[in-house]
């Protein structure tokens, strides 16, 4: 039974994953090809993100990384939205390189995100 409810959880936390990386994700990763400032501000939001997990997150050991970066990127978002943001992409490279913290914060989200479903494929043999 604990394996199906681990394994439930994990799920959910891939689903909510998914679904910032489409909402913000896609278009977030492609401004950081190009905006090179946006690049280096997204890679400080991951490494201080993966940092908060590993060693600000008593028992993290024992919890699956996308479990994880899911909790911390739904608090965040509920923060976000109770002080009256909204998750929505920049229109346009320009407001990509004038984007907000919290923009920027699930940007790095998505980003370690990818890079942790990179690794699995490759311990998989599905990458």
């Amino acid at each position: 039974m604990k394996d199906l409810v681990s394994s439930w959880v994990e799920s959910s936390a891939r689903s909510t994953l998914s679904r910032l990386h489409e909402q913000i994700g896609v278009a977030g990763l492609a401004a950081t090809v190009a905006l090179p400032g946006l690049a280096a501000v997204v890679d400080q939001h991951s490494a201080a993100v993966r940092d908060i997990l590993a060693v600000g997150v008593e028992g993290s050991a024992a919890v699956a990384g996308a479990v994880l970066l899911a909790g911390y990127a739904r608090g965040l978002l509920d923060e976000a939205r109770a002080k009256g943001w909204t998750l929505r992409a920049p229109a346009d490279l320009t407001a990509w390189s004038t984007s907000d913290w919290t923009t920027a914060r699930l940007v790095g989200v998505c980003s370690l995100a990818a890079t942790m479903d990179d690794r699995r494929a490759q311990r998989t043999g599905n990458g």
